[in-house]
């Protein structure tokens, strides 16, 4: 990652064809129409064959003008397309009138996702002559579509069709589920790793003010990551900022070379993290290079050196962009312009060095190391230095290499790795990614066709059945929701906000058809299903392993809609087992993400935490109610985190079972109507073991439930 994400962004978005955004709306549905009074919807545009369409004024239904419609060919269909495909959860069906001329034949309906998108299973039906017939076909007997991004009217006869008439055409909204929350105090137990409240970069400075906002939100691990990172020099406190920001070397910390070492940025890093009580996560450089100096002149593409370029730094204009004006890349550049080669040994010198002064990761020091940071884009975003794509085979062999460097230096450690940049690279190789070789994959095919990270464990694996020795304690990717809008950006409008909200399913549920790219040039049919994904890698390939996200996030800060994903995103983390999460880009004090940590980690403003033992929780619509329970294993008491992501007051029964209440029920509640507060409720008194309540409109309610499981 990096502080100008969208370098990667796009390349990775570019590396997989297409991009299309998806409305949705997190509460109740309302009719879509397709066709009414004639007219076809405005969101709608014509993408039909050997057909014409108008309004015919005479022949009405219900009173209103109808849609002719005319085919000119047999197989001729008409058809319509919707820029912003529609997510079909909360819809039932597709209903219409038609009116049949003498003569008509069968017509088959379909859908498609998008224009060019996979067919859904058609329904073929044929018009009635002379009478208007309202026909609902049940999105079930389409195949149940998860998107729809065209309809198409086609005939099935294979001759030339007379007309047809169509009006209240519409995609029918289901009616709103009946809500109920239930919790089970002894099902689905399992331990909540305390370090998926992790952060990014917080501070990096010696400053007083970070140390006291970690530890009012309750950071468990702080991350030092970043594509600066991957050429950090810790001798000099130097490093380069790579594609993020004209190749050029730059000075992280402020102290003086005289205090170095000692003084610089990554140790007060660590040694703020020792203050706020917060593990420290350490990116380990493996690409072979570091900066030689922290001079912001020193660049990878001097135009001086490498001549005109179609862009370059506005404040040091010799740095260029590394692309020439005809828009190819420079090749052939020197590493040595900004770096010097490096190799195990600087690695084992910098841990013997942090060992030294902060102690073993088992008596306080620093605890985990990154294997370097998104080693699969760096032809992208270090070409300078890296500018041909790893194989399986280099990033294996450099992976184990600086992973034992590490584990001899401090065999207490715990190293994360791939650590690769998102979903592209967790099926393929750099290599492959690079060429764009999408359909070939050469390097995956040599490789018996295995994806990338499961082959990569198996190699981790290897190297343990050899050794003796584990290397990889972390199987760490980078996850950032690939739909628009969401990640890393401000709220956006209404459909982008329900699409946030939507979009956290892909990190657990097996029925969602990821809302973007993913969902129909992705494997595995568009779902992602991402910890299941990854906790079933390494059961076949490396058990033990345990899952991390270094990186992810679903934007928004500033907005209670970013705040209702990051609790629904740490919810979900606890719940599947996750063992740890940083979140990139960090919030303020006083944005609203800040206080879905706070929900977590200090509720009650003195230290008051969701429990540490997850338990069986359901929402009859978790999509718009959420919830998540835990036990605090100390007291026995249970912890209750349910979210209405849905712009209306939703109310709810709740039902405990298996625990016996011994006290008054306390809650506390962050929503839109206080966005700067956690409010504190009355207490309830629990009767028959279930609480009954309204939830208000995009709010997060704890209850604290004092008792026992039984």
């Amino acid at each position: 990652m990096k502080n100008y994400r969208s370098t990667a962004r796009e390349f990775i978005l570019l590396s997989c064809l297409w991009l299309f955004s998806i409305s949705y709306s997190a509460s109740a549905r309302a009719d879509t129409s397709v066709v009414s009074g004639g007219a076809v919807a405005g969101s709608w545009a014509n993408w039909s064959w050997d057909a014409a369409y108008s309004t015919d004024a005479a022949l009405k239904y219900n009173g209103n003008a109808s849609l002719a419609v005319t085919f000119s060919a047999a197989w001729a269909g008409f058809s319509l397309d919707t820029n912003t495909a529609i997510n079909t959860s909360g819809y039932k069906s597709l209903q219409f009138a038609v009116y049949g001329s003498t003569g008509s034949g069968a017509l088959s309906l379909y859908t498609q996702p998008s224009g060019t998108g996979t067919s859904s299973t058609p329904y073929q039906f044929t018009p009635k002559a002379a009478a208007w017939t309202l026909i609902t076909v049940p999105l079930t007997a389409l195949g149940s579509p998860a998107q729809i991004g065209r309809i198409t009217i086609q005939d099935a006869s294979g001759k030339v069709q007379p007309v047809f008439y169509l009006d209240a055409f519409s995609i029918i909204a289901a009616p709103p589920p009946v809500l109920s929350l239930t919790v089970n105090a002894t099902a689905a137990r399992q331990v909540i790793s305390p370090l998926i409240y992790g952060i990014n970069n917080y501070s990096t400075g010696s400053n007083s003010v970070d140390i006291s906002l970690m530890e009012e939100l309750g950071v468990t691990v702080q991350r030092w990551g970043g594509n600066s990172t991957t050429r950090y020099n810790w001798q000099l406190d130097a490093s380069n900022l790579a594609s993020d920001w004209y190749f050029e070397n730059s000075r992280i910390g402020t102290a003086a070379a005289s205090a170095l070492p000692t003084g610089s940025a990554v140790n007060s890093f660590i040694s703020n993290n020792i203050k706020a009580g917060a593990s420290s996560l350490v990116t380990i450089p493996m690409i072979g290079y570091v900066a030689k100096d922290g001079n912001l002149s020193t660049c990878g593409f001097s135009v001086a050196k490498y001549r005109a370029q179609s862009g370059s730094d506005p404040y040091r204009p010799n740095c260029g962009n590394g692309i020439k004006p005809n828009g190819s890349f420079i090749t052939g550049n020197s590493p040595s312009d900004t770096s010097i080669a490096i190799n195990t040994t600087f690695v084992t010198n910098w841990v013997d060095y942090l060992v030294k002064t902060y102690g073993t990761a088992s008596n306080g020091g620093v605890a985990y190391y990154n294997l370097d940071n998104e080693p699969d884009i760096w032809f992208s975003t270090h070409r300078d230095v890296a500018p041909v794509g790893l194989t399986y085979d280099q990033l294996s062999s450099i992976s184990i290499e600086y992973a034992a460097a590490i584990k001899a230096a401090d065999p207490t450690a715990e190293t994360l790795g791939p650590v690769v940049d998102g979903w592209t690279y967790y099926w393929n190789s750099p290599h492959d990614g690079q060429l764009q070789l999408w359909s070939t994959t050469p390097d995956r095919n040599a490789h018996g066709g295995t994806p990338l990270i499961p082959w990569y464990l198996q190699q981790m694996q290897a190297y343990q059945k050899s050794h003796g020795v584990r290397l990889l304690d972390f199987l760490d990717v980078h996850y950032y929701p690939a739909a628009a809008g969401v990640s890393l950006q401000p709220a956006g409008d209404a459909a982008t906000q329900a699409l946030r909200l939507e979009s956290t399913r892909s990190l657990w549920d097996p029925t969602y058809v990821d809302q973007s790219w993913i969902g129909t040039a992705g494997p595995n049919n568009g779902i992602v299903e991402l910890i299941p994904l990854l906790r079933g890698w390494v059961s076949a390939n490396y058990p033990g392993t345990k899952l991390a996200i270094s990186e992810y996030n679903w934007g928004a800060p500033e907005s209670i809609n970013g705040a209702l994903a990051q609790a629904d995103v740490l919810g979900i983390f606890g719940r599947e087992g996750l063992g740890l999460a940083t979140l990139w880009s960090p919030p303020t004090a006083t944005q609203p993400v800040a206080y879905a940590f706070r929900m977590y980690r200090n509720y009650d403003g003195v230290g008051g935490k969701f429990g540490d033992t997850s338990v069986s929780a359901a929402s009859s619509a978790q999509d718009q109610l959420a919830v998540y329970a835990a036990e605090n294993s100390s007291t026995g008491a249970l912890t209750i985190m349910v979210i209405n992501k849905t712009g209306g007051s939703l109310t709810a029964p709740l039902s405990l079972s298996n625990f016996t209440a011994s006290g008054s029920v306390q809650s506390w509640r962050y929503s839109a109507a206080q966005l700067t507060q956690i409010v504190k409720l009355a207490n309830q008194t629990i009767t028959g073991n279930k609480i009954t309540a309204a939830y208000p409109a995009n709010s997060i309610t704890l209850y604290l439930i004092p008792g026992q499981h039984s």
